[in-house]
């Protein structure tokens, strides 16, 4: 992925090297990414393909002749640079000018964006790493699923399912000293699984540390930490992250965490299988009036079936 704080200038530089053996078609795109590389984060492909007089392909082809992965990744270096530049409130601004006052425009826009997210992150996902984090989970002795601030909600998220699933799993989500209690069970056999889109905080080092210093095992699913600690985990995942802020961050590891459960449960049935009938009885035992009239539901649904 690219992450250059001079985002915008770095775009610039490739349009001039670029530019003279584009076809004309590219080089209206190229032209016009340079021109307005503060607005193209807020557009979809087919907008700027309309707005040069190609197409949507077209768009995406230019952004890989600069040397970019796709739009997702050109969008994601410019954007970066106007978070890093622009206070929250106006950039709140840009994004609802941007989608549009319209209901249409801003389903387009949102759900525009949530494909580039999931079609990017499946490009980027290594196979091998994705089944060697399959096994890790399946073969851990424990689960430590660690997030802060957005990312609780998927390392929360895989905690529940993989208890669900009969895999032991904690969730950690505390910051400062209230990590430390968090991390006291963590054992050799134990497999850590760190949500951390894209900061390189003090509680994330001591959680690499801790688990590196009882050989525990690590699964990073992260948008752009993984060059940086690449030596330092066991598995990296991606999960890319919003240019523009109309999707949630947590997003793509929300549905990276759906497909590390299904490999999870994929690769032992009968523990996942077990794991589901002890929530059913327990779910039954809890609330056995609402039980008795699904079950006759069920029943009716059958014979209605057999008729």
């Amino acid at each position: 992925m690219t992450t250059n704080d001079n985002a915008e200038d770095s775009l610039r530089e490739r349009v001039a090297s670029k530019l003279p053996v584009m076809p004309p078609a590219e080089r209206r795109v190229a032209e016009y990414l340079r021109d307005h590389a503060q607005s193209i984060v807020f557009s979809t492909a087919e907008e700027i393909g309309a707005a040069t007089g190609t197409s949507d392909a077209t768009v995406v082809r230019t952004s890989k002749t600069l040397g970019y992965s796709g739009l997702p990744d050109l969008k994601r270096s410019i954007g970066q640079q106007i978070i890093n530049a622009t206070r929250p409130s106006v950039r709140l601004n840009q994004r609802i000018d941007s989608a549009g006052k319209e209901t249409a425009t801003l389903l387009d826009h949102v759900f525009s964006e949530a494909g580039e997210r999931l079609a990017e992150t499946l490009r980027l996902t290594p196979r091998e790493q994705f089944d060697e984090a399959v096994g890790l989970l399946t073969e851990a002795h424990e689960v430590l699923a660690f997030g802060v601030g957005l990312s609780e909600i998927p390392a929360r998220f895989l905690a529940m399912k993989m208890n669900r699933l009969g895999h032991p799993t904690q969730f950690v989500g505390a910051a400062g000293f209230l990590l430390a209690d968090g991390l006291l069970g963590l054992r050799e056999k134990d497999v850590v699984v760190i949500y951390a889109p894209a900061r390189l905080t003090t509680e994330l080092n001591v959680v690499l540390d801790h688990a590196k210093s009882v050989g525990a095992k690590t699964v990073l699913i992260t948008d752009s930490l993984g060059p940086t600690l690449t030596d330092r985990v066991s598995v990296t995942l991606p999960a890319v992250h919003s240019a523009t802020g109309y999707t949630a961050e947590a997003f793509s590891s929300l549905l990276m965490t759906d497909c590390l459960l299904l490999g999870v449960a994929g690769q032992d049935r009968d523990r996942a299988t077990a794991g589901s009938e002890l929530l059913h009885t327990l779910r039954a035992a809890l609330a056995p009036d609402a039980e008795r009239g699904r079950a006759a539901a069920r029943r009716r649904a059958a014979q209605e079936g057999k008729s």
